[in-house]
């Protein structure tokens, strides 16, 4: 028999038993790409060109590098060359955080370039400081476009997390191989970490689309 629904039960709990790892490893790497991707962002804006220019390389090169590759250096490579040790879970929220904060940069400069220019010379005419500019005018004019652009980007994370089993993390794809290994069913487990990955994109779209649906609410007004 190519399915038995009975073998399937019982390893479904085994699965939702690392699903914690899995949307904590999608949150901390998120949390990190949109406050990372801010910081980039605005020294992206910086009068210096030297900070332009490194800010920019760092994009492009973290843009054009893969995810995998860039997990496995920090988790294997750099230990060796600089004596940096993490846990392979921590190894594994910093790699998505830093890889996704340099879309969320591109993200949020299209948002702060959507801010009207009159708003700029506005907070100089008040002699705002860049700080109060920044905080009080421009970053609450430039982000709530955008919050379902990031929604989006919070669904490829946890899409990405499978990734970390490279790493070792234990999360849903590391614990179906385990389960494969033992016990030479590849069909129930790879195929229901397939349905909970679905379920839980479909909810987050969801949450998605309701935010979007409550900010064209609140434009309209």
């Amino acid at each position: 028999m190519i399915w038995s629904w009975e073998y399937a039960w019982s390893v479904l709990p085994l699965l939702l038993d690392v699903i914690g790892t899995t949307l904590l490893a999608t949150l901390f790497g998120f949390l990190i790409a949109c406050t990372f991707g801010m910081v980039l962002a605005v020294l992206g804006r910086s009068r210096f060109r030297v900070i332009r220019w490194t800010v920019n390389g760092f994009i492009e090169f973290v843009r054009n590098t893969p995810l995998l590759v860039q997990l496995f250096f920090l988790f294997y490579a750099l230990p060796l060359s600089l004596g940096i040790s993490m846990s392979a879970f921590t190894t594994g929220v910093i790699g998505l955080g830093l890889h996704y904060s340099t879309y969320l940069a591109e993200v949020y400069r299209s948002g702060i370039n959507g801010v009207e220019k009159g708003q700029w010379e506005a907070a100089r005419a008040l002699n705002f400081s860049k700080q109060r500019t920044w905080t009080r005018i421009i970053l609450p004019q430039a982000i709530p476009p955008i919050l379902p652009i990031m929604g989006n980007y919070l669904i490829v994370v946890f899409k990405e997390t499978p990734l970390l089993a490279a790493i070792t993390v234990m999360e849903m794809l590391s614990r179906a191989k385990n389960i494969v290994s033992r016990d030479w069913r590849p069909t129930e487990p790879y195929t229901l970490v397939g349905i909970l990955f679905l379920v839980i994109s479909l909810l987050l779209a969801a949450l998605v689309s309701l935010l979007e649906y409550k900010m064209a609410q609140r434009q309209s007004k």
